[in-house]
């Protein structure tokens, strides 16, 4: 008679426990134990609680390869939800295995927990193990199936508009988290509410009024944008450390669909040079919107909308700022160029460009816009030390996206080539292993639409193939959205910097009345739903995951342990050192310090 020690443990989360008879199965090389239950207690399956027992099997089971659980009713208790962390058993010769399965048994029947050690599968694979796999992808190609949202659009998850509450258990945000997004959103709504500002469609009168709704929410950078969001320097800053500054690149030659000549921006650039002497002097940059060309737009209070494509042409002047220098409108039949005042010309060019602001699209534009986007998607656009050397933005003065981007790049590198290189040893295995292959596959079919133009690798035929493929990834979902989400607030909660829509069209000649000006924003009403929207993107929720913070500890070995350390020593100092920089800045960039990047996308 073998003695297995047994620890189930269950999750934090504050619906984790469940009232169910809960039963396991050990197996082994050697064969299976038989279903024992796992002793009740009151407090046994209380969130975070941890369960000990001892189960007597006939026979040694040999090296453990998985447990297996059932969930069954107990009484007449309804069949409720729980969530396991782990299941640790201790072997009659002291050897500890570790099963990590941080996820919800929802049904009844059996679930299979492997031991926590990566295995890549070969013909040496136990064929328990190959059954396990094959019968988890089984499952899960069942449970998310893709669906066509448009045509040229990446595919999407197969589920109704309000599917979102019908996900899967483990799809679905924790109690907490929703929680908190629920208090923000209705926090800040309450507010636009009560103060009047939901309901109005008026016009705004003066730039003063704005403010009002402002004081709702603030934080101490928005504060200071609605200061100084008059300034070219800051409105060129925008393209560099804005919330889209991925769009900006080095202009050598004049395009020809833009219409500029020295005369235009001679005043901006002063006696001492001219516009040719400083496209050779790589001191001209380019920002261009051709992809809002011919996108329908919405009406809204029963007003129609407007939108522009512009470009804008900017310069990196002698302080090292870069100012905007000449920007040219393009709507349908239209193309002109011209000098705008500071109110015309943010109302015409929001410069981060951040367009999930979807009211000012009519129908179809999203799809529309989508499709344009990823006509446009390269393999080296989604890897940072490519995009910035296309774009030629190696040298360009305080461009802090890219200076803590490829600090955190370099860093995500490092931690994926650690792991990678010790489950792969060498070039061969990451060819032959078809699950990782079958991935890659995947991806490209239904995300890049089998785009071979794009370069996007649709198989990997090396470990260096690999670590950059899984670090473009990690960066993607992790920092980049970040950089890109975290400051929408700060940047567009004071309205006139980014407007979110146009009631009127664009001018077509210089100059414009603040009488027009104020005619042309967006109603009062449309401007709270913009900052009720940006507030609960922007708003940290509860039960967040840092980058490198892995609470669910699926790696259970050592190497990968200590790599997953590394990692985060590496972050640590990387944040530490963003957080001195930004003491010593009057316009401080924060969204890529490590301590506020999110492991993932999770709105």
């Amino acid at each position: 008679m073998a003695v297995y020690k047994i620890k189930v443990a269950t999750g934090t989360d504050l619906a984790a426990g469940t009232f169910n008879n809960i039963f396991i199965i050990l197996v082994g090389e050697h064969g299976e134990s038989e279903k024992h239950q796992i002793t009740r207690h009151w407090s046994h399956f209380l969130p975070g609680s941890v369960t000990e027992f001892d189960i007597n099997v006939e026979k040694d089971l040999g090296d453990l390869l998985l447990v297996r659980l059932n969930m069954e009713h107990y009484l007449n208790f309804l069949l409720d939800d729980w969530l396991c962390q782990y299941v640790n058993v201790t072997s009659p010769s002291g050897q500890l295995y570790q099963f990590p399965f941080y996820q919800w048994i929802s049904k009844p029947g059996s679930v299979e927990v492997p031991e926590g050690k990566g295995v890549i599968i070969t013909g040496s694979t136990p064929p328990i193990l190959l059954r396990q796999r094959k019968t988890e992808l089984e499952m899960n190609r069942e449970t998310y199936k893709w669906k066509v949202y448009a045509e040229g659009v990446p595919r999407c998850i197969d589920m109704e508009d309000d599917g979102a509450f019908k996900l899967p258990p483990n799809d679905q945000y924790s109690l907490l988290k929703e929680i908190s997004f629920g208090y923000n959103l209705f926090s800040i709504g309450f507010g636009t509410i009560l103060k009047g500002f939901l309901f109005n469609k008026d016009s705004w009168h003066n730039l003063e009024d704005i403010k009002l709704l402002s004081t709702l929410r603030q934080s101490q950078k928005s504060e200071l944008v609605s200061e100084i969001w008059k300034e070219d320097s800051f409105f060129g800053s925008q393209y560099l450390n804005g919330v889209n500054p991925s769009l900006i690149k080095k202009c050598f030659k004049i395009p020809e669909n833009f219409s500029v000549v020295d005369e235009m921006v001679a005043s901006s650039l002063g006696p001492s040079t001219n516009l040719e002497t400083e496209l050779q002097n790589e001191h001209i940059f380019l920002a261009d919107y051709k992809i809002l060309e011919n996108i329908p737009t919405n009406i809204i209070n029963e007003k129609q909308q407007y939108i522009a494509a512009p470009m804008c042409l900017l310069w990196k002047n002698s302080q090292d700022q870069l100012v905007p220098i000449a920007i040219q409108l393009i709507i349908p039949h239209f193309r002109y160029t011209l000098e705008i005042n500071v109110l015309g010309r943010r109302q015409l060019l929001a410069p981060n460009g951040r367009f999930e602001k979807a009211w000012v699209f009519g129908d179809g534009g999203i799809p529309l816009l989508l499709k344009k986007a990823m006509e446009g998607v390269t393999y080296h656009n989604l890897c940072l030390p490519d995009n910035i050397a296309s774009r030629g933005m190696e040298s360009i003065p305080n461009y802090l996206y890219r200076d803590d981007g490829m600090k955190i790049w370099l860093a995500v590198e490092s931690f994926v080539s650690n792991i990678v290189n010790y489950y792969y040893t060498s070039d061969a295995m990451v060819k032959e292993d078809p699950e990782l292959q079958a991935w890659v596959a995947e991806i490209f079919k239904e995300g890049f639409l089998q785009n071979s133009s794009s370069e996007v690798p649709s198989s990997l035929e090396s470990i260096a193939s690999l670590i950059k493929y899984l670090t473009m990834v990690i960066f993607t979902c992790s920092a980049q959205h970040a950089a890109v989400n975290g400051g929408q607030f700060d940047m567009y909660s004071w309205m006139p910097n980014g407007p979110t829509t146009m009631k009127s069209p664009p001018p077509t000649a210089k100059g414009a009345t603040m009488e027009a000006i104020l005619k042309t924003l967006p109603d009062v009403n449309t401007t709270a739903l913009g900052l009720i929207f940006m507030w609960t993107v922007s708003n940290d929720p509860l039960d967040t995951r840092r980058l490198g913070n892995y609470p669910n500890k699926y790696f259970t070995e050592k190497t990968p342990q200590q790599s997953i350390k590394e990692f985060q020593d590496k972050l640590t100092e990387i944040s530490k050192h963003i957080k001195e920089r930004n003491k010593t800045m009057d316009l401080p960039y924060a969204y890529l310090d490590p301590s506020v990047v999110e492991n993932s996308v999770s709105l």
